[in-house]
């Protein structure tokens, strides 16, 4: 698990992970996505509870990071709190927040490797006014060997 202020927030370029085999043998893995789980506090009670912007954040986080997006859907709950997605070329970034504890979790999933899933949950946590977040990055779909994925632009 991360931990990082706002003035540290580390930006993992890589989408490899080690993998050690039975006998002490180590081969690199080749990652298809990279998926960032994100706890994040002490945010803006006013922004967490206001779909609209809630929304222009995400969408702007993931035109940050170069992501293409491709559906939107966000819903205001009553008397608190926000849910959505926003879907991606690449996967999703989603949210669900707890305005009252000034509390959002967030999921920034990003397939291939041109596209960092940290450039937007660093923005969205600025955008926030986010005290601090803990965070940890999942490697999706991992192969020993090197995958080749046909993209469509559909």
């Amino acid at each position: 698990m991360l931990t990082c202020s706002l003035d540290n927030l580390i930006n993992f370029d890589t989408i490899y992970m080690l993998n050690i085999n039975g006998g002490g043998k180590i081969t690199m893995m080749n990652a298809l996505g990279r998926h960032i789980l994100a706890e994040i506090y002490g945010c803006d009670t006013d922004i967490l509870n206001n779909a609209e912007l809630i929304e222009k954040i995400m969408v702007d986080s993931a035109l940050t990071a170069g992501a293409e997006i491709r559906e939107v859907a966000f819903h205001q709950f009553s008397p608190m709190g926000v849910s959505g997605v926003v879907v991606i070329s690449e996967s999703h970034l989603t949210i669900h927040t707890w305005p009252e504890l000034g509390y959002a979790a967030v999921d920034v999933f990003t397939c291939g490797d041109k596209i960092n899933p940290w450039d937007a949950c660093n923005y969205m946590t600025e955008k926030f006014k986010s005290s601090h977040v803990t965070a940890t990055e999942v490697k999706r779909g991992l192969f020993e060997h090197p995958v080749s994925v046909k993209v469509s632009s559909l």
